[in-house]
């Protein structure tokens, strides 16, 4: 063979072979073995868990930097406060109850349209309490604050409204004002306004609910109560069988939402 042949033969130095057309580089490959990332059935059980065991050590340890508050307390403002969270978990299993014996009533009852309707009457009626458009009355509680130094603020107040609901209160009225879901307290010491009514010492909150659950939620340690007489106001709480709250709210028309019923 001639050396003109066998030189031809030969790649002149520089020279690159062509790639075959198809054929990915080494850096092809690589990137299309991690993009788009391929998640597995198992790494996303797994992801999941990991999220679900993170959030609960998060509320451990919140629970944990919340009970270090209550160490200092005596053994029976600890039973109270017990007590409390006991009647509101019954509360809670109690209206779990009603919504199921509802369903359950609702697809047993053989005139199903009736009970229906008969539903939703009574769910009317509680949406009416909460809107504050209707009267209501039943056992509870009055709570007056006097406030003769005009120390009470507004954010006083809203504390107290607050701890009520959370004991349970079903309707409130200060102050001749209905209190509703968006209300909201502002102002200063004896010039103190709620939904901008504005309203003076002293101050009077009605409430309809389960006394014995309204009263101690009051009075707990570092409650409403030792915080307004730390502002040397005077608190009274005085349990009734029957409050009457007529103070009403007007149905007002929303602008935007309808109905999505045909």
């Amino acid at each position: 063979m001639s050396n003109d042949a066998f030189n031809g033969d030969r790649e002149e130095p520089g020279e690159r072979a062509e790639e075959t057309p198809g054929e990915m580089t080494g850096r092809q490959r690589l990137i299309a073995g991690i993009w788009p990332p391929r998640v597995t059935r198992a790494q996303l059980i797994v992801a999941v868990l990991l999220f679900v065991l993170g959030l609960g050590l998060a509320i451990q340890v919140r629970s944990n930097s919340d009970n270090s508050a209550l160490r200092g307390a005596r053994q029976e403002d600890l039973v109270r406060i017990l007590d409390e969270v006991d009647d509101r978990t019954q509360r809670l299993e109690d209206e779990k109850q009603r919504l199921v014996d509802q369903r359950t009533e609702l697809e047993n009852s053989s005139d199903q349209a009736e009970e229906a309707r008969k539903q939703t009457v009574e769910k009317e009626r509680q949406l009416g309490i909460l809107a504050g458009t209707v009267a209501v009355h039943g056992p509870g509680i009055t709570l007056t604050v006097n406030d003769p130094g005009d120390a009470v603020q507004a954010d006083m107040l809203l504390d107290a409204l607050q701890e009520l609901r959370a004991a349970g209160a079903e309707a409130i009225e200060v102050n001749g004002v209905r209190v509703v879901a968006n209300t909201y307290f502002s102002g200063d010491g004896g010039a103190v306004k709620v939904d901008d009514h504005k309203i003076s010492a002293p101050y009077v909150f009605k409430v309809i609910g389960k006394p014995q659950d309204l009263e101690p939620a009051l009075n707990i340690p570092g409650g409403v109560v030792q915080t307004l007489e730390k502002e040397q106001a005077t608190v009274h709480v005085v349990q009734s069988d029957d409050i009457v709250i007529d103070a009403l709210r007007p149905a007002e028309r929303p602008d935007y939402s309808r109905s999505s019923a045909q």
